[in-house]
């Protein structure tokens, strides 16, 4: 057996829905189905999805968009000072670039103002509200924030501004005195789309501001849409994908110079690219500093400019990337040291002077070695508060959660599955206590295994090129509309080695019913060591279309695999059979030796109380194999002994060593055609003298001397022969007797049969000996003799 590394989760679907839609469309069942899964129940909704007639809903359904034009309106048409609000991430720096490319077309006397993460920390301040009083703002419009900035809100009052809030955070149970509070999940709203990034948001103001949508401005919507990790679905998916094409032909010069930075052309940008490289690099520019060079990026018209911009943002991500390595290190040693996952349902770990601008990327390394929800916080000592970001898992709603701390948290805001947060530092193991208390409540136990979503189960017939290039067609993905994860269930591995400069990966021809499937597993190379020849696999993994030399076929991205059956592992002829042992993993690895010198003469990596002897039947009865690797590291005394130890059941994994110092004297059991020779031969010759002629005799037949001596020794326990000092005198009217009935010869056969059972069968041999036997114990014809030793495994 292999465990998958995670909780699979096959998506049930609505088959008659699938098959109207298949047929329909005429697409792949496969196909079909991912729409169904992703809410897409109507033909018509399945086609406009697929071919790309999805429209954006009227910005004016958002509540308080009304009011906010029309203030907007009256600043524009007076000339009065505008300040846009934003934020330092992706989000917060693409909704400030959005909503002042809006403002600026319709010719606002407009700023922008980003507070710096290290000295105002998240959203509105009232220092930054007062400064702009006296620049002579009258309108503040935040983006990407303002919806927990309930004191700013009366500060701006106080001062005369008005302020119009754009954001998409979780509100809370109060909303902020504001003129006006933009908010798809503002209580009350009836906007037919929730989940719009901050940047989302912007584009819906600038939709309404502009009086059309303003395509021009989805290539910034689609970075703070994607970065931002919201769920890529309705008006989302729109914005991505129709910004996705609208950055291939850019006009950003920005954009343009921070792609070449990445050594990405943009006629090949998708949501990867976004994902994985422009919007870590925006990002890293505030965590590390004030974020204005990232808007300064996208706002700029000058190449010069752009291109020194991207140098110092690309340097910035790197910096950013040693960092995140170096404090995610410390974080991994305190949690192992003092915070054991075993003993804390929620991690929260905190130390003083950890860059508050990475902690958030480290709490999600966390999350993904250990799989808890996860706090990081970076200790001020001298002003007494930690500042922090965390990260959750399915299952625990990290704002729900945090709400019912709200009395030792004065500031913090998120989403079920991240949120930010400050508490003064004495309320830190308060905090650790109430949110460990309150899982323990909500999780199970298996809500601590990883899930993989798989969105179908399939057969290797199912897949083709023009399945992949269907599938394809419901791009980009992301969060909320992921990569389409398929699984195949026990199909047969033609071929399975490691592969790359480190031999860290593995690669892997799968069948079925005659049709193959070239797969790939990135970093799964040590998994070949634990699947077994001819083992059927369970695979996990993205369906790709692999172009090489201008072939193309089709290709599977494995991230996980499976064996439901148990494995039989042949080690008998290998080296380093202790490195195999010492890797296997000690609460399953048990180790059976049947002789009690094997160890020694072995000289095996491991503490020698750990080997299991068995010398008798009743010793092996209380042996339990379930559940386990059982490396048998001798021959068993008979196949008695190896039957009642298999009585119960098969392990989950067997390790056939076998060792024998030395084989049986010979490995062939003389013929009764030799037993015949000779005794043809004693009867001419006897009394025949062993001493002086037996390596003569033995030689001239091309047997050993240990043959010779084997088969007089039969002949002896039969009355055959008599044997005295040597000499070998045959009785002359003997009973006639079986070989059989000699204990030498029926010893050496069943020591014949071990061996060749045990020794010197093939792979496959083996394998069906303990399977064939396994069976014939269940039968009914064999209950009895084995009904008590099952009762005790029972």
């Amino acid at each position: 057996m292999l465990a998958p590394k995670t909780r699979w989760q096959v998506k049930h679907v609505d088959q008659n829905k699938v098959n109207m839609i298949a047929q329909a469309l005429n697409i792949a069942p496969l196909v079909a189905t991912l729409l169904v899964n992703r809410g897409y129940h109507t033909i018509e909704a399945a086609q406009s999805f697929l071919n790309g007639k999805e429209s954006f809903h009227s910005p004016f359904l958002l509540d308080g968009m009304d009011k906010a034009i029309d203030r907007i309106e009256k600043a524009i048409a007076t000339g009065e000072r505008i300040l846009v609000f934003g934020d330092y991430d992706a989000d917060g720096v693409s909704s400030t670039a959005v909503m002042l490319t809006a403002l600026q077309q319709r010719g606002a006397n407009v700023d922008y103002y980003i507070p710096n993460r290290f000295s105002e920390g998240y959203g509105p301040n009232e220092n930054a509200f007062r400064a702009a009083k006296d620049d002579g703002v009258s309108l503040i419009i935040t983006v990407d924030t303002g919806i927990a900035a309930l004191h700013e809100a009366e500060i701006a009052k106080q001062l005369g501004m008005d302020l119009i809030i754009t954001d998409h955070h979780e509100p809370g149970p109060t909303l902020p005195d504001a003129y006006a509070i933009v908010h798809p999940k503002k209580p009350g709203s009836t906007y037919p789309f929730k989940d719009l990034a901050g940047v989302g948001v912007a584009f819906k103001v600038a939709h309404a501001l502009l009086g059309r949508v303003p395509n021009e401005l989805l290539d910034v919507a689609a970075i703070g849409t994607i970065a931002d990790l919201v769920p890529l679905r309705g008006e989302n998916h729109l914005i991505a994908r129709l910004g996705i094409e609208q950055l291939k032909r850019t006009n950003r010069v920005g954009l343009k110079a921070l792609c070449k930075q990445c050594g990405v052309s943009l006629s090949d940008v998708d949501e990867d690219t976004i994902a994985f490289m422009i919007g870590p690099r925006i990002n890293a520019v505030g965590r590390l500093d004030c974020a204005d060079r990232a808007v300064q990026l996208l706002m700029t018209k000058d190449e010069e400019e752009a291109m020194m911009l991207a140098e110092q943002i690309d340097e910035m991500n790197r910096e950013r990337q040693q960092l995140v390595n170096e404090i995610t290190e410390e974080a991994i040693q305190l949690v192992e040291t003092h915070y054991p996952p075993e003993n804390n349902a929620v991690l929260v770990v905190a130390k003083e002077n950890w860059n508050v601008g990475v902690i958030g990327i480290v709490a999600s390394r966390l999350v993904e070695r250990f799989y808890r929800p996860t706090i990081v916080l970076s200790i001020d000592r001298e002003k007494g508060v930690a500042k922090g970001s965390a990260r959750s898992i399915e299952g625990f709603d990290l704002f729900a959660n945090l709400s019912s701390c709200r009395d030792i948290l004065p500031h913090f805001g998120g989403h079920p599955m991240a949120a930010g947060m400050t508490l003064a530092i004495e309320h830190i193991e308060e905090l650790r206590m109430r949110l460990n208390t309150a899982a323990r409540q909500q999780l199970t136990d298996d809500d601590f295994i990883p899930i993989t979503a798989i969105d179908v189960q399939c057969s290797i017939d199912d897949i083709s090129l023009e399945t992949i290039e269907q599938m394809n067609r419901l791009s980009p993905f992301g969060m909320g509309n992921p990569k389409p994860r398929i699984l195949l269930q026990n199909v047969q591995v033609d071929l399975l080695r490691r592969i790359g400069a480190e031999q860290n990966h593995m690669k892997a021809v799968l069948s079925a019913n005659g049709k193959t499937l070239d797969a790939i597993g990135f970093g799964l190379g040590p998994l070949t060591e634990e699947i077994s020849p001819n083992a059927r696999l369970s695979v996990v993994g993205e369906l790709v279309i692999n172009e090489w030399n201008h072939f193309r076929k089709p290709q599977l991205m494995i991230q996980d695999v499976a064996i439901d059956e148990w494995q039989l592992f042949d080690i008998r002829n290998m080296r380093n059979v202790g490195k195999i042992i010492d890797s296997l993993p000690k609460e399953k690895r048990l180790l059976i030796a049947f002789r009690s010198e094997t160890a020694a003469e072995l000289q095996l990596p491991v503490d020698h109380t750990e080997i299991v002897y068995i010398r008798t039947l009743e010793e092996a009865k209380a042996i339990d194999l379930r559940k386990k690797y059982v490396v048998f590291l001798d021959l068993p005394p008979s196949q008695q002994m190896m039957q009642v130890l298999i009585s119960c059941s098969l392990p989950e994994r067997i390790y056939a060593l076998f060792y024998q110092r030395e084989n049986h004297f010979f490995s062939v059991l003389p013929t009764r055609e030799h037993f015949k020779w000779l005794y043809a031969f004693l009867r001419k010759r006897s009394p025949f003298d062993l001493k002086r002629y037996a390596d003569d005799l033995a030689r001239s037949r091309g047997w050993t001397k240990e043959t010779l001596l084997f088969m007089i020794q039969v002949f002896h326990e039969l009355e055959f022969v008599a044997i005295e000092n040597g000499i070998v005198s045959l009785h002359h009217h003997p009973a006639k007797r079986d070989l059989t009935q000699s204990p030498t010869y029926r010893s050496k056969q069943a020591q014949v049969e071990l061996e060749n059972i045990f020794l010197y069968s093939s792979y496959h041999q083996l394998k069906r000996w303990f399977e064939d036997t396994k069976r014939s114990l269940n039968e009914e014809e064999n209950f009895h003799g084995f009904e008590t030793i099952r009762n005790d495994c029972s």
